[in-house]
């Protein structure tokens, strides 16, 4: 699709807007589909003492324990986070995209790869705040079978927010953003293997279904998990807050030494399988979630270009 006058910088325009939106919208879809999934693999990797049953035995001992509804705990944090979280990194993945179309050199994986990189990293330093208190409202009311895990009572966002700041530092608002940092290589390595499958699929100008989508989503969603899964279960356990940082100094070398610290004692503790503690209600519901979300986007994007387009004929 061609610039017009209204939309001259990549950064600003219209046709980048709504792959944000188209974005946004098709997480918030995905994930409220699929969000009991995602509690099971947020008590497995915060709660030591749980278990690594079936991610469906887990979800029965959940409802079980503490209701149905304890499925769905924290829904609206984790919906809030994932909309900004989204909209933050297809904005910025789009933008990229159309400012690179005509650079010279790298190959399109390449270059989708290092776009995906420096979206991960802008989306990383602007939403982890908002994905730290989504964490600990996840586990409000949780009943931790580690009895060593006290949490804070929170009223709500603004108030785990003020809560947090006023008890534990700005700082602790970014808590696990290293690993998050090295984690951008998971959507990188998505959107990458995405891009490429979906090219392959629409060679020759064939039209490309919603079961294809579907299909590619879950493939590029299931190798970066499984490559990362390790990293992940650090950064969560990070933003739950209950690892203090007990590194001498801070900055980057400390962040480097608690993160080298929780993988070693999780192998210790669990056997370097219990680094993929999780795994499986992980790869579930991330790469369902993905899967979905891709079909919801390329449908939001797909109609809303073509009424951009009738509206463009309508004008002329």
């Amino acid at each position: 699709m061609s610039d017009n006058g209204g939309s001259a910088v990549g950064l600003l325009s219209y046709e980048t807007l709504v792959h944000a939106v188209a974005g946004a919208m098709g997480s918030v879809t995905a994930m409220t589909v699929f969000f009991p999934l995602d509690t099971a693999k947020s008590r497995l990797q915060v709660d030591e003492k749980r278990k690594s049953n079936s991610t469906p035995v887990i979800l029965a001992e959940i409802a079980k324990e503490e209701g149905f509804l304890s499925l769905y705990r924290g829904w609206f944090p984790v919906i809030s986070s994932l909309c900004c979280s989204n909209f933050v990194y297809f904005y910025t993945f789009n933008s990229l995209k159309k400012l690179m179309a005509s650079g010279p050199g790298q190959s399109r994986p390449g270059k989708d790869l290092l776009i995906g990189i420096v979206s991960g990293v802008v989306n990383v330093i602007l939403t982890t705040p908002m994905w730290v208190v989504n964490t600990r409202l996840k586990m409000q009311g949780v009943k931790f079978r580690n009895e060593d895990l006290h949490q804070t009572h929170y009223r709500g966002i603004f108030d785990a927010f003020s809560q947090i700041i006023a008890n534990e530092g700005v700082g602790t608002l970014w808590n696990g953003t290293l690993p998050s940092l090295v984690l951008v290589l998971n959507p990188a390595v998505q959107f990458m293997i995405y891009e490429a499958m979906k090219r392959k699929a629409g060679r020759g100008g064939r039209k490309i279904s919603s079961a294809k989508i579907f299909l590619i989503g879950a493939i590029a969603k299931a190798i970066a998990t499984t490559a990362t899964y390790p990293l992940q279960t650090v950064q969560a356990i990070l933003r739950f807050g209950q690892y203090k940082n007990d590194a001498e100094g801070g900055g980057v070398m400390g962040s480097l030494s608690n993160i080298l610290f929780l993988l070693m004692d999780r192998i210790k503790k669990h056997g370097a399988l219990g680094l993929y503690k999780g795994l499986e209600a992980k790869l579930l519901q991330t790469v369902l979630t993905a899967a979905l979300m891709f079909v919801v986007y390329e449908k939001i994007a797909a109609v809303t270009f073509r009424l951009m387009g009738m509206n463009k004929k309508l004008k002329h």
